[in-house]
């Protein structure tokens, strides 16, 4: 039992320290964010890398998540007369939750992996170090633009990827239910209003400031070599997705309290 408590008692002690050195990396970035020089090049680098090389496999996610969600509804509502009602499930559906949360998991795999190995890579072999020797801030060269780009292009993955599903709801729609193009883009109109597109974007910035600080701050705090860039991209991903689930709840409360 004694063992069992101190097992308990270290890692709330491990856990409240790690949250302590996050919010401190994250005062340094915006300290770095607001002052200057601001690297335009690597911003825009990291926008392409993040954004442009993310965009077709949201596109995808996007679009099979409202093929199979108006699938599944349709056919399921069907037996009760209500697949009028499809068009208005579906598009709140993937606006309000699907389209942020797995647009946002799939960033935390693909980005938040490569940021923490790639950096994690740069501490390991004292590139890190040579940065601070020329007298320029690590976070400013290093975390401000790839936090930014991801604050930047996040939001847009996921309202698109969203409205990707609403499109390949509407094939669904018409080629299995019959019902007609116009009817279901009337339905999707009157149904979804600004809040809620601003709720998505509004929650993928959140999961991007998530992913990115995790991914930098574990970057930058890699050790034991190769084996340790390979335990920092397990650490970001696991850490970033279970963050984004808890916090989805907690942010759907709070858009729900204010706007419904």
């Amino acid at each position: 039992m004694k063992f069992f408590v101190n097992f308990l008692s270290k890692k709330m002690e491990n856990n409240l320290q790690l949250i302590g050195e996050l919010y401190c990396f994250f005062i340094e970035y915006l300290k770095c964010l607001t002052t200057r020089p601001f690297y335009w090049g690597r911003l825009y680098q990291q926008i392409i890398e993040l954004g442009i090389g993310s965009l077709s496999i949201t596109l995808v996610i996007g679009f099979v998540t409202g093929l199979v969600m108006t699938l599944q509804f349709g056919y399921g509502l069907t037996k009760f007369g209500g697949v009028l009602y499809v068009p208005a499930i579906v598009s709140l559906s993937l606006l309000r939750e699907l389209a942020p949360i797995f647009t946002s998991l799939l960033i935390a795999g693909r980005i938040g992996s490569g940021i923490s190995a790639e950096i994690g890579a740069m501490n390991v072999t004292q590139q890190i170090d040579a940065v601070r020797a020329l007298g320029t801030s690590p976070v400013r060269v290093l975390v401000v633009p790839r936090v930014t780009a991801a604050i930047i292009s996040l939001p847009l993955l996921g309202v698109l990827s969203g409205f990707m599903g609403i499109i390949g709801g509407g094939i669904i729609a018409y080629t299995e239910f019959n019902m007609p193009i116009g009817f279901y883009v009337n339905k999707v109109l009157s149904t979804i209003r600004f809040v809620d597109v601003f709720g998505s974007y509004f929650k993928c910035m959140f999961f991007a400031v998530v992913i990115t600080i995790l991914a930098c701050y574990r970057g930058f705090n890699t050790k034991d070599g190769t084996r340790g860039v390979g335990n920092a991209s397990t650490w970001v991903v696991v850490r970033s997705s279970i963050i984004i689930l808890v916090s989805d709840f907690f942010l759907s409360k709070i858009l729900i309290l204010l706007f419904d």
